[in-house]
């Protein structure tokens, strides 16, 4: 392991170093369809950790600063631009990847929050640009707290590393004895460190390669050349239903418009849904036989996932599609237990793959950080403006205004806005 240095590694200064691959592939369709629409993105903390205990606001601010300045190195460009569809073609356009070359990302404010008492972090800026500080703002927060809290307090980084060392041997003895179980890297966003986060997708790219098809990190998915990872997330419907919302458009039919301007941009080879924008009953409300036909699969982010596969297949099946040719990557807060119950139950019905986030890069011992940051607000050219919102399948991670949840809960996606089961009790299955 590398030692844990005083301040952030030359290869962090990087933005694809803190990207996921869901970024460049939403940022595209951005720039195709919406470059004119200005979103802001608003840093929200769900956990019961104050960050401001152990992260400077002088400091994030300069460490955002530099990453702006710096902006993008011509080397991930041409990693980008080197990236392959099915077809040979280029994955990224020369027009994109130029346009990220020539405009600077947005300026980000970090600010004591009074009414918080915690830190507030926000930027606003063009859609296509101000997409990339989702992941970047979240990893970098989670380094500095993480890095600050071992300094102060005196903890033994060793001891911490043959911690997790320890609790990957778990994942690496599962995962070796089931072949036939798919993982990829999905910890960019709250990782404890960069150099842990490579670390441990080395150890698993070298002790079970089989296992592992590939990371959403697009620097290290350079470095170490695995595939990257990843398709969109909920700031795509997010987004595209805000704009309708500001135009006075039709909200539902946003999502569909959403799905659609993804698979004419990324058709046959990024085509998997994220199912729980506006809960996953309205998904399967609002998903056409025929994009069930093209699309490889879902993913699964909130909710019960064995109760989401049942449902899933029967969607399949109900639309005379046989489930077994379809995929579900399950990608919320997942544990060895959790992927092993999860395998066990559908195995023979649909395939499995898993996107382990925390559970991999934050897993050392110390409480992760439970902090997002979201899409939170469009404006058109115009001045037209709205904010957004999530109807996830855990009341939980509902996000917007709660007004305007409850209008698209109630009004517009016939959701009764009641709790919703979350934590399922999933028995612990003995594993060599």
């Amino acid at each position: 392991m590398e030692t844990l240095t005083q301040g952030p590694m030359i290869e962090q200064t990087m933005i694809t170093a803190g990207m996921d691959y869901y970024k460049p592939t939403m940022s595209q369709l951005q720039f195709e369809k919406h470059a004119d629409k200005e979103v802001t993105f608003t840093f929200m903390n769900r956990g019961t950790q104050r960050l401001a205990d152990y992260v400077e606001i002088e400091d994030l601010q300069a460490r955002f600063d530099q990453i702006r300045s710096i902006g993008w190195q011509q080397h991930e460009l041409d990693y980008l631009s080197e990236l392959k569809r099915s077809d040979e073609t280029p994955m990224f356009s020369s027009d994109f990847l130029g346009y990220l070359a020539n405009n600077q990302l947005p300026e980000v404010t970090v600010r004591m929050d009074a009414k918080q008492d915690d830190i507030a972090i926000e930027t606003t800026g063009a859609w296509p640009l101000v997409t990339f500080w989702e992941t970047i703002v979240m990893n970098e927060i989670s380094e500095m707290y993480f890095a600050n809290y071992i300094r102060a307090e005196g903890v033994d980084l060793d001891a911490l590393y043959a911690q997790g060392d320890k609790n990957i041997d778990q994942w690496i003895a599962y995962l070796q004895a089931n072949p036939d179980v798919k993982v990829s890297e999905f910890g960019t966003r709250r990782r404890f460190s960069l150099s842990w986060q490579k670390h441990i997708t080395e150890r698993f790219a070298t002790e079970c390669p089989e296992n592992l098809t590939g990371t959403s990190n697009v620097g290290l998915a350079n470095t170490m050349k695995l595939k990257p990872v990843g398709t969109f997330a909920h700031e795509m419907p997010m987004v595209y239903a805000g704009i309708a919302d500001s135009e006075e458009g039709d909200i539902r039919a946003s999502h569909n418009q959403m799905l659609r301007d993804w698979e004419e941009l990324y058709g046959p080879d990024l085509l998997t849904a994220l199912s729980d924008t506006f809960t996953s009953d309205f998904f399967f409300e609002d998903f056409s036989r025929a994009q069930a036909e093209n699309w490889g699969g879902l993913r699964h982010d909130s909710g019960d996932p064995i109760e989401f596969a049942e449902k899933t297949v029967d969607f399949y099946e109900q639309n005379n599609i046989d489930p077994r040719v379809k995929t579900i990557m399950f990608s919320d807060a997942l544990d060895v237990h959790k992927v092993a119950t999860i395998h066990e139950a559908v195995k023979g019905q649909i395939n499995d793959r898993y996107g382990i986030g925390t559970n991999w890069t934050n897993n050392l011992g110390i409480k992760a950080l439970n902090v997002v940051m979201k899409a939170t607000h469009v404006r058109l050219p115009d001045g037209q403006e709205a904010d957004t919102v999530k109807l996830s399948d855990a009341k939980g991670k509902h996000t917007g205004p709660e007004a305007l949840v409850q209008r698209y809960g109630r009004t517009i996606f016939n959701i009764a806005q009641k709790e919703v089961s979350h934590e399922r009790k999933i028995p612990q299955l003995q594993y060599s």
